[in-house]
């Protein structure tokens, strides 16, 4: 029996990837199952990644696990303000090295250097054991909860009318950033729909990201609270959300008062931490760590380890696509409007509540050259890991920001 894996982990990574990719499939009735080396290198999707025949670099020095006085903790620094808080927070340059980090970390402990991160703006968490109850109680929810708050007629969209896309006609507006959030909208637009990405014009996407996940959507930059955005919102027929509950009140952007104001609308929101931390931000990374899966993961029982993959982005981007395409159906048939959410939180849940195994299994080599597909984007040559979704092809991402804040005229225009 062969017992390697392509994503060899002590948790059911391999596993909760199938479930979630599959579960697309299931939602627009096909009976096809996705080949495991092909999601395992779309999960793995930075590792393929090449811009003009290189491959960037998509970690920034500010981002890993630190050992403290009394533990450990993991910081994310990505993103040009996180570091900024970062280095302001420790009193570092902006151009300090592993080292500077390493000294200050060394020297404080694990509270206090999260307590100042945070306090300044950063993002970092205490790499903590799991929490069986905490876990069992956050699997009482539904791994994606879908509520109707909204009682409008049935629209006739004739979702699913074309096999080839059957997501043609539907309009989503993409207010999400980096992984889970773009994984969801570009498996959309995957399958037909028209999807618009719609960014704010002073927070600029690292460009290796958006051609990760870009794929077959146009992107725009636009202030959320401008007309422009309602006049969107008015024409949209989905709407996926991935900015903190709290920063979606200030914007205008709440669920509830979308549906309000824009009866028929599907609302699908994604956050780190869930609907009991409206204010806190988060990554994969640092959900990992402060849920117990780093300790899980753990190369020698002390130091800190990963995932194979960001499982947890990934993941809740394909469930979260998947539960939008059995709403569309379900909107044509009883109305309404709908609200549908899940966190990195609650797929670690998931995760941690899955079979596991004392050791990762050995892992099973895959060549990516069988699992990539290349585009043209501006004179660059962007090769990306392919499509999951057997019988689809991605169209090429378009150059963040590049496009303008309108959807595309007539409904069933190509790209």
């Amino acid at each position: 029996m062969n017992t390697s894996s392509p994503l060899p982990s002590r948790l059911a990574t391999a596993e909760l990837a199938a479930t979630s990719v599959n579960a697309v499939l299931r939602a627009i009735d096909q009976s096809d199952h996705a080949d495991p080396d092909r999601i395992a290198v779309a999960y793995r999707s930075d590792r393929v990644l090449l811009i003009d025949d290189d491959a960037p670099s998509v970690w920034s020095p500010f981002s890993g696990f630190w050992r403290a006085s009394d533990g450990w903790l993991r910081t994310h620094g990505n993103y040009a303000h996180h570091a900024s808080a970062l280095c302001r927070a420790l009193a570092l340059p902006t151009d300090a090295g592993a080292d500077d980090l390493r000294a200050v970390f060394a020297a404080a402990s694990v509270r206090d250097s999260v307590d100042r991160i945070t306090g300044a703006g950063g993002l970092a968490v205490a790499v903590r054991g799991e929490n069986p109850d905490e876990d069992a109680a956050l699997r009482e929810r539904s791994l994606v909860e879908i509520t109707r708050i909204g009682d409008d007629a049935p629209r006739q969209t004739a979702v699913y009318g074309d096999p080839a896309a059957p997501l043609r006609g539907i309009r989503v507006l993409d207010l999400t950033r980096v992984i889970a959030g773009p994984v969801c909208t570009r498996t959309l637009a995957l399958l037909g729909a028209d999807v618009l990405r719609i960014d704010p014009p002073r927070l600029a996407e690292p460009e290796w990201q958006h051609f990760d996940t870009g794929h077959g959507k146009r992107s725009a930059l636009l202030d959320a609270r401008s007309p422009q955005m309602t006049e969107l919102l008015t024409e949209a027929d989905v709407v996926v959300l991935g900015y903190r509950p709290a920063a979606l009140d200030r914007l205008g952007l709440a669920p509830e008062f979308l549906a309000e104001q824009h009866p028929g609308l599907i609302i699908a929101q994604l956050s780190a931490w869930g609907r009991d931390h409206p204010d806190r931000a988060g990554f994969d990374s640092l959900v990992q760590a402060e849920s117990g899966i780093a300790m899980i993961e753990s190369p020698d029982g002390e130091r800190p380890g990963a995932l194979p993959a960001q499982a947890l982005d990934h993941s809740a981007g394909y469930l979260l696509a998947a539960s939008i395409c059995e709403t569309l159906v379900r909107r044509e048939r009883e109305g309404g409007s709908w609200r549908i959410t899940t966190s990195l939180r609650r797929v670690a849940a998931e995760l941690l509540g899955m079979p596991r195994r004392d050791e990762p299994q050995p892992e099973r080599e895959i060549d990516p050259a069988l699992h990539r597909q290349t585009f043209s984007v501006s004179g660059r040559t962007i090769t990306t890991a392919a499509p999951v979704l057997p019988g689809f092809s991605f169209a090429a991402p378009r150059p963040w920001g590049g496009d303008r804040a309108r959807w595309r005229s007539p409904r069933t225009a190509p790209v």
